[in-house]
């Protein structure tokens, strides 16, 4: 068991090391992942109710299970989860990740909920100066490697991956024009918007610097902050997206693993 108020040692120190300069170019796979699963997940009541939602079961296994599978088929196997909601069974469950060949950090949000954006700011140390941000319901069998890529050379804070929606599987909030996030919002949709925030990001650290700690922060805020400054890159993605934020996608993804095959 992995008590909530002792997380798991880093890393080794090396792996915080900055980011490289330009004539040793950083590999995607030394950005670790920060994964937010730290909310109520009540839109998938009942069955969160005594488990979060990582641990929803999906095609036999809990969900987190295949996120796993993906990230470390991409060579991303340091993760930092930012759990609040149950989180403890999280840590007890999965521990330190040795078993799926992958490092795995917690961090907790303490008595109060922060947020999406305040979650990565309390994680911040365990994170280093860049990362990916995926959310805990997404499941994106993408290539991680090449959105990283772009990210790093384009010299932002901030990447937004996108999907041309239409307003198909969520309601569209990104107006994205020949390669470039012209704006972004949640609340205050606009026709122009025809593109959705995919489900991964990547941030420096210093996106965050001149935020409060230990204070709720929308990520969303953040990154409209970035695109008011033209610090978020985006990067559209060809395939649809999947989640498990509610029961009709739940149901879907849970269709979708059960055809396929499975590797362990």
């Amino acid at each position: 068991m992995v008590p909530s108020h002792r997380p798991l040692a880093p890393p080794p120190v090396s792996s915080f090391a900055p980011l490289s300069s330009p004539a040793t170019p950083t590999p995607p796979t030394a950005l670790p992942v920060a994964l937010l699963a730290g909310g109520m997940a009540t839109r998938l009541r009942p069955i969160t109710e005594k488990i979060p939602k990582l641990l929803v079961e999906v095609a036999g296994e809990p969900f987190f299970s295949h996120q796993l599978r993906l990230l470390r088929a991409a060579g991303l196997t340091r993760i930092v989860l930012c759990v609040g909601y149950l989180g403890e069974q999280i840590a007890e469950l999965y521990g330190d990740g040795s078993k799926w060949g992958v490092h795995l950090d917690y961090s907790f949000d303490g008595p109060k909920l922060l947020g999406t954006g305040g979650a990565l700011i309390r994680a911040l140390p365990k994170l280093g100066e860049a990362f990916y941000v995926l959310y805990g319901d997404s499941y994106l069998p993408i290539d991680y490697h090449t959105v990283a890529q772009h990210f790093l050379a384009s010299g932002r804070q901030g990447l937004m991956t996108v999907y041309e929606n239409h307003g198909r599987y969520d309601t569209s909030n990104v107006e994205f024009s020949h390669g470039k996030i012209i704006c972004y919002d949640k609340k205050n949709r606009t026709p122009a918007m025809q593109h959705i925030d995919y489900g991964l990001g990547i941030f420096r650290a210093t996106a965050f610097a001149d935020l409060p700690h230990e204070a709720v922060v929308d990520l969303a805020a953040v990154q409209m902050a970035l695109v008011a400054r033209q610090e978020l890159a985006g990067f559209e993605i060809s395939q649809r997206f999947y989640e498990i934020g509610s029961h009709e996608g739940l149901n879907e993804l849970d269709a979708l693993l059960r055809a396929a095959p499975r590797d362990h």
